[in-house]
């Protein structure tokens, strides 16, 4: 895992098309902003987690 400080305004950039910006930073919660193209998906941790969840269950019932 690489691991990067960024204040507030501040962004990295991944793959040449992906652009991460630090937007607020409010105690301990960091709002980030996501540029990505569309046919990127960009999902919050538990969100992805729970799509494998749903798409490994229909597999194993099919």
């Amino acid at each position: 895992m690489l691991v990067l400080s960024r204040k507030k305004n501040e962004s990295i950039v991944i793959n040449n098309d992906i652009t991460v910006t630090v937007v607020e930073i409010r105690g301990d919660k960091v709002r980030l902003g996501i540029m990505a193209p569309k046919e990127v998906p960009v999902h919050r941790q538990e969100v992805f987690d729970a799509i494998l969840a749903e798409q490994n269950a229909r597999a194993t019932a099919g």
